[in-house]
């Protein structure tokens, strides 16, 4: 992802904000399918293991030719939070759903900067919590 228009982050500040992370994912979301593949291998390296699910659609193509496929949505738990995002014909639908011990307490549709704000505050307080979140998820938002 490209990281010419994100924000410096301030002096001294060893914690990268939900703000810098926001910037990050959303620096190339023209081309969704595109923002998807690279969205999903980002948040895979990022996150700790298991929190990132992928759904794919694999066409008669892509299994003749061993390709894993487009991705069509891409599921993020962090915490008690699940959000996901699925590429839908008409455009991206995200959903943030409240989960505690796999039930669903609560589930709200969102458009894609809300689905951006809820996973980046969820990031920057999984990296707060996580020295190793925290060491990768400055090498993805600074390209250090």
């Amino acid at each position: 992802m490209s990281t010419e228009n994100l924000p410096e982050p301030a002096p001294g500040d060893d914690a990268v904000s939900a703000e810098l992370i926001a910037a990050s994912l959303r620096a190339d979301t023209a081309d969704l399918e595109v923002y998807a593949r690279v969205l999903s291998t980002s948040l895979i390296e990022t996150l700790p293991p298991g929190a990132v699910k992928l759904e794919r659609k694999r066409s008669l193509a892509d299994r003749a030719a061993g390709r894993e496929g487009r991705v069509e949505s891409v599921d993020v738990s962090l915490g008690e939070q699940r959000m996901t995002l699925r590429l839908e014909k008409h455009g991206p639908v995200g959903e943030i759903c409240k989960e505690v011990r796999g039930i669903v307490l609560s589930r709200q549709k969102v458009g894609l900067d809300v689905w951006i704000e809820t996973l980046s505050a969820a990031i920057a307080e999984t990296a707060r919590d996580n020295a190793r979140a925290r060491a990768i998820l400055q090498r993805f938002v600074l390209g250090d």
